[in-house]
């Protein structure tokens, strides 16, 4: 049996769907709000390889590896970006959730926070995940500091860990949250989240 399960996950600001191809259109709209793909130190797709980008998350997506989600508005219903479960390991009960990115409107509004805690609660109480990891360049300050501030703790540096498309060198930062922190993991987002939508 495949793990994790396709699954819609939904709350009051975003909503989180399975990956389709006919996302292309929304995504490409939501890429270009603030030109994500020139940001050197991570991985975004230009609009012309969004197509391919979606092909390769689905095929991965077929062979059990990864679970993709197109990021949604739960509002208005606007392309906010994508997500997955990642790097799924169900013999152990241990995923990643990564290869993230928000369009630029989106980002630091405290979306982020209720997408993280939706993935998160569905990893450990429907999943019965282990562990969670995440992962990201270690010059991409901005998205260490919204995965500390979820409340992952940081595992280490693998130094010299990928080749980027460029061809240099990726120094990877590992963080993760395990099963046991996750009641005060999700008592801090849900603050955060709370606190977020009071417009605080």
């Amino acid at each position: 049996m495949t793990w994790p399960l396709p699954v819609e996950l939904s709350g009051e600001a975003v909503r989180l769907e399975v990956l389709r191809p006919e996302h292309l259109a929304g995504l490409i709209e939501a890429v270009e709000d603030g030109r994500l793909w020139e940001l050197w130190y991570t991985s975004i797709p230009a609009p012309d390889r969004m197509e391919g980008e979606i092909a390769r998350r689905l095929k991965l997506h077929e062979e059990g590896r990864m679970l993709p989600f197109t990021i949604f508005d739960g509002n208005t219903g606007a392309t906010l970006g994508m997500t997955t479960y990642m790097n799924v390991d169900p013999v152990n009960r241990r995923l990643e959730i990564g290869s993230t990115w928000y369009r630029k409107s989106a980002q630091r509004t405290g979306l982020n926070t209720e997408c993280k805690l939706l993935l998160l609660t569905h990893a450990f109480e429907a999943l019965g995940c282990i562990a969670v990891e995440f992962r990201t360049h270690f010059f991409n300050h901005q998205s260490r500091r919204a995965i500390e501030r979820l409340g992952a703790k940081q595992d280490g540096i693998l130094r010299a860990h990928t080749v980027t498309a460029d061809g240099k060198l990726r120094d990877t930062v590992v963080y993760s949250i395990i099963a046991a922190e996750w009641p005060t993991v999700r008592q801090h987002l849900q603050w955060l989240n709370s606190r977020a939508k009071a417009g605080g």
